[in-house]
């Protein structure tokens, strides 16, 4: 999709389009987003957050779970984030049954984020954490779902 940048009230927004499965069920591959390209101008991502950034020479989107600081850990599908359990609700629990990582500190300036559909998703786990320089905006809504969805 071409680099196009909208002038919204105060906002600047980008249109980004889905082009995988690794955040299902929360966005589909075809989903068409509004991403905020000036929400972290002045503040840092924050756990929870979807954040666009530019890897392995694609546009990413992934959810940021552990921020500089913390201590992440998968231990039998179960994230924690600083020895604690985090309720997920969008990740299916029968689908990350079995999975472990780390424990991992994540570095000053860094942001450590994973795909909803943690089978099918590269992300930290196997690129690290990712420079919170490189994050290109916060994803603000879906504007455009793909045929079918509701």
């Amino acid at each position: 999709m071409p680099a196009v940048a909208l002038l919204v009230g105060s906002l600047f927004v980008e249109p980004v389009r889905v082009e995988s499965t690794s955040m299902e069920p929360t966005l589909l591959s075809g989903d068409h987003l509004l991403v905020d390209d000036h929400a972290y101008r002045d503040a840092s991502p924050r756990r929870g957050d979807l954040v666009v950034f530019e890897g392995s020479g694609a546009t990413l989107v992934k959810r940021v779970v552990a921020v500089a600081g913390d201590t992440v850990a998968i231990e039998d599908g179960v994230l924690e984030v600083n020895g604690r359990a985090v309720e997920e609700p969008a990740v299916d629990p029968r689908t990350v049954d079995g999975m472990y990582y780390g424990p991992a500190r994540v570095p000053a300036g860094t942001v450590f984020v994973l795909g909803d559909n943690r089978r099918h998703s590269v992300d930290s786990r196997q690129f690290g954490p990712v420079p919170v320089t490189k994050v290109t905006g916060r994803v603000i809504l879906r504007w455009w779902p793909r045929p079918g969805r509701p």
